[in-house]
């Protein structure tokens, strides 16, 4: 696996930011496109012959030359076609080639997960395609939302830090959100694996924000500062916060310094405009590289049921996931082929969260062919009709040139439990 196969990318209205795994280092880097700065605008421009993306197309536009498009998201979305001369072009298109021309820096992707602020199935189907589309293997490829990749960022970090609550403060021009980390019900799912989620907690539009950009106004500031001071009180009333993370273009000039005292007191506080998608990036190595995910996220879209089947893998016996609680259902359509020991049936456990059980589902192989042990290939399939019905199919898939595949095969619907809105009940 090279250097800078693994990605977080993060992707909003107004800019993307690529992070990539560093092998020697054992951590993200981010991908610099002016010194200190990681933003890369979302833009794309074409003059004459030649396209350009981010800053290049940006000068476009100061320059008034050529043709650009911004707010590439929501026009893919939208499904819009934009007309430039003799040419159209849709949206999905530019935002394809958007996203390829800001990745030409690492042309093996291994793995990649896209952080965007706010998930939708429409949102994650479009950005899953466009990586298809670069020949990125469909299993390692995750869109995941800004809290997701908070909690990811965290898990890599030193344990004190989130042995409590932790907050993230995001800043814009003139709103601020609070959301906390916090644990969920210890013991659940056997007590083996630890559960968090992710709050907004707070918001608070700002006027007074206004009068920090472009130019600090001192006396609006300090205004400002102690609103800021007054909505952190309010935050953390009767928590207990282990660290602090503010994040986004809102906290660049440094206008609160009694809101900063407030904050570090008796907690560690960080500032950083890249910890989605250094967030992404460890979620991609996650993904790529744990046979079972723990800390694991949850949220009141992700799943609360886990299908797992007894196998071993790499010399290990275990129940291994086959559809993994935390994830999104769309994301969870898979294939595994397995070597067969001298067994009747498939046993899989579904372990439901929200009703605290287990129960069994087999699947017969008695119209199987008869073969000798661990020369039996079965393919497993799972395929989500909708957010609470799973198809598994087993199927033969023959032994080399010993055995041809036929056409033998099973299938069982598992109906899962959901959320139903009893997510809170975790707490």
């Amino acid at each position: 696996m090279g250097q800078g196969s693994i990605i977080g990318y993060e992707i909003n209205e107004k800019t993307c930011q690529i992070s990539f795994y560093n092998d020697q280092e054992l951590e993200p880097d981010t991908l610099e496109v002016d010194s200190d700065n990681y933003q890369i605008p979302l833009i794309i421009g074409k003059l004459r012959d030649t396209w350009a993306y981010g800053k290049e197309a940006k000068r476009l536009v100061t320059i008034k030359e050529g043709f650009t498009v911004t707010r590439l998201l929501s026009k893919s979305l939208a499904g819009d076609k934009i007309e430039f001369g003799e040419e159209t072009y849709d949206a999905v298109w530019l935002l394809s080639q958007f996203i390829q021309m800001s990745l030409q820096l690492f042309p093996e992707i291994e793995g990649i997960v896209f952080t965007v602020p706010a998930l939708t199935e429409e949102l994650a189907q479009m950005l899953r395609g466009i990586a298809v589309r670069m020949n990125i293997d469909k299993r390692h490829i995750f869109i995941q939302d800004y809290k997701e990749s908070f909690c990811n960022y965290l898990f890599y970090q030193p344990k004190e830090l989130w042995q409590y609550d932790a907050a993230l403060f995001c800043c814009d021009r003139n709103e601020i959100r609070a959301y906390m980390l916090r644990r969920l019900r210890p013991g659940l799912g056997g007590g083996k694996t630890t559960f968090v989620t992710v709050d907004e907690v707070a918001s608070a539009h700002m006027k007074e924000l206004a009068a920090v950009y472009p130019v600090l106004n001192e006396d609006k500031a300090k205004e400002a500062d102690a609103m800021f001071c007054k909505f952190i009180e309010s935050v953390f009333d009767k928590r207990i916060v282990s660290s602090v993370f503010l994040t986004g273009e809102g906290f660049e000039n440094n206008w609160y310094p009694k809101a900063l005292r407030v904050l570090c007191n008796g907690r560690r506080a960080f500032i950083g405009n890249n910890l989605y998608s250094k967030g992404a990036c460890y979620t991609a190595y996650r993904k790529l590289f744990m046979h079972i995910e723990n800390p694991v996220y949850l949220s009141d879209d992700k799943l609360t049921d886990q299908i797992t089947v007894n196998m071993r893998v790499d010399g290990q016996e275990m129940w291994y996931p086959i559809v993994s609680w935390g994830a999104h259902w769309y994301e969870s359509n898979n294939q595994w082929e397995v070597l067969m020991e001298n067994v009747e049936d498939i046993e899989f456990h579904i372990e439901s969260l929200i009703q605290g059980n287990v129960r069994t589902e087999k699947i017969s192989l008695e119209k199987f062919p008869r073969r000798a042990e661990y020369s039996m290939r079965l393919q497993i399939e799972t395929l989500f009709l909708d957010e609470k019905t799973c198809k598994i199919t087993v199927r033969d898939a023959g032994f080399g040139d010993f055995f041809p595949p036929t056409d033998f095969h099973e299938e069982k619907i598992i109906h899962l439990g959901g959320n139903d809105g009893k997510f809170n009940s975790l707490s």
